[in-house]
């Protein structure tokens, strides 16, 4: 598939107003990673390409600009020609699979980005009537693969750039492209964080096990590893763990946890039936507390009335 030459009239067909795409570029050489494949790092249980995917998750269509590999969710695949031929060749070949008006434009190497991050950029982009919103760093340093783009001005501009440069875009600099757009910039030191090198890795594994990270960024790596798309509220579960665990005995709360998702899949599944087995067994629990008072006795008065059974002696 050829893209490196500049989108011409027969281009994608005009899109609803509404929604947006993604165009995620995988395909670079990790030169500071010693060629390793940087898609590929783990993150808290979780590839940076999934994790960045996950981010844009409702996209109306996701085109990955690398080779095809397994991924969380179906992505569209493409690839510049020749492969390796740059970030405005990528993102040229990108752009030739979207329809949408709007498109968040991506690198796939930032482990903290979340769903909150692409519709703040997108309501940026609405908002001030740019030709892009881009996420700056903690030294404030414009991230153009950190974005939010209006697709017909972005192709507009790609056009212009390989019509002066012999109608190909390899080997230019993104800085070609972005010094012609009118861009909006939105500070996030977090979500901008990309992984270049190993230390960088290092520092975003470590993150990731923070107190504050951990058991939202391991349950979504078990919800990634089982291919499980729910949200749950796990306030509820982890409640229930602490009821089963102080009411029954300590051994009760991960096999309680277990049954509720067994009985919310028998159930039909989703998000509701977990929380209604939840509700139920945490009721349980706290029951077969209040049996038992402090001191070993009902914590309700003995029903004082008289048995009246014929053989009550």
């Amino acid at each position: 598939m050829t893209s490196n030459a500049p989108p011409g009239p027969a281009g994608p067909p005009a899109a609803a107003p509404d929604g947006y795409d993604a165009v995620v570029l995988a395909g670079g050489g990790a030169r500071r990673l010693g060629g390793a494949d940087k898609p590929g790092l783990r993150v808290g249980g979780r590839a940076l390409l999934d994790r960045v995917l996950a981010a844009c998750a409702d996209a109306r269509t996701t085109v990955v600009v690398a080779d095809p590999r397994p991924t969380a969710r179906p992505v569209t695949w493409t690839r510049e020609d020749p492969p390796g031929g740059g970030p405005l060749a990528a993102l040229d070949a990108g752009l030739r699979h979207t329809t949408a008006d709007r498109a968040v434009v991506l690198s796939a190497d930032l482990p903290f980005l979340g769903p909150g991050t692409v519709r703040r950029l997108l309501s940026a982009l609405r908002t001030e009537d740019a030709d892009g919103a881009l996420l700056t760093d903690a030294d404030g340093r414009d991230q153009p693969l950190v974005a939010a783009y209006d697709t017909r001005r972005l192709r507009t501009h790609l056009h212009t750039l390989a019509a002066g440069h012999g109608r190909c875009l390899t080997g230019l600099p993104l800085r070609l492209l972005t010094a012609e757009l009118h861009l909006t910039r939105v500070p996030d030191p977090v979500a901008s964080f990309d992984c270049d090198t190993w230390d960088d890795l290092v520092t975003a594994r470590a993150r990731i096990r923070e107190h504050g990270h951990v058991l939202d960024e391991w349950i979504s790596a078990v919800k990634n590893e089982l291919g499980i798309d729910l949200d749950v509220d796990t306030g509820v579960l982890l409640d229930l763990a602490r009821d089963a665990a102080h009411g029954v005995a300590r051994p009760a709360a991960p096999l309680t946890t277990f049954l509720v998702g067994y009985a919310a899949a028998q159930a039909g599944g989703g998000s509701e039936a977990v929380a209604r087995a939840a509700r139920r067994a945490a009721a349980l629990a706290q029951l077969w507390a209040a049996e038992d008072t402090a001191d070993g006795k009902p914590d309700v008065a003995p029903d004082a009335t008289p048995d009246a059974r014929p053989d009550a002696g």
